[in-house]
Order: C-alpha cells, then sequence, then structure tokens
C-alpha cells in the first residue's frame, strides 16, 4: 500500500515528466508519448514509470523507448531542476511501455465475438 508521500510524489513526477515529454515530443521520431502511471518505491529511490506512445505500432514503441531510455539521465536532470525545491532526492527513472489499452482493446475484440 502506498504511503501519503509516495502518492504526493508520483503526482508530481507524473505531472512534470507529462510537461517535458509534451514540449520535447518531436526529438521522440514525432510520437505522442503521455505518461499514464508513476510508481515509486517506499524510499523515493526508484520511479517506474509507465507510458503510452500514440501512434501505437510495435516498431515505433520499441525505437522510441529505446531513445528514451538512452536519455533517462538527461530526462533525469530536467525534472531535477522543476522539482529541485520540492524533493531532496530525485528518483532514479525506469521507463516501460503501458500496454493497458492494448489489453482492453483485446477483451473488447473478444466480447463482439
Amino acid at each position: 500500500m502506498e504511503s501519503t508521500r509516495q502518492k504526493k510524489v508520483s503526482r508530481l513526477l507524473e505531472k512534470e515528466l507529462g510537461n517535458i515529454f509534451q514540449k520535447k515530443g518531436r526529438e521522440y521520431n514525432g510520437k505522442m508519448i503521455s505518461v499514464t502511471k508513476v510508481r515509486i518505491t517506499p524510499d523515493l529511490g526508484l520511479a517506474k514509470v509507465y507510458l503510452s506512445v500514440f501512434p501505437p505500432q510495435k516498431t515505433g514503441e520499441e525505437s522510441v523507448m529505446e531513445l528514451i531510455k538512452t536519455q533517462s539521465s538527461h530526462i533525469r536532470y530536467e525534472v531535477g531542476k522543476l522539482v529541485g525545491k520540492q524533493l531532496r532526492i530525485v528518483p532514479e527513472l525506469s521507463f516501460f511501455i503501458d500496454d493497458s489499452l492494448d489489453y482492453i482493446n483485446n477483451i473488447e475484440d473478444l466480447l463482439k465475438k
């Protein structure tokens, strides 16, 4: 169960990362990237960031994720500049594809049959 502090930090990181990806969207092969969920460890040292890439194409998602993972230290630096006054330590960022929309679409297709 997440503590109140974890929830607040998660929301703060989700908002700031969303702004970063919105402003720098052209750097990521012209894809629109949105932050769907941020989960943070109890010690606030690691944040798992779940991203949704639009338009969803398997090859496009993988190339964008590789690009984001190579730039994760720069993204962390950008986040640190934005939240430096609120957080003492900026957590390490791990990026993952959020496949919940694919899962929902699959269930809808199965129900239509």
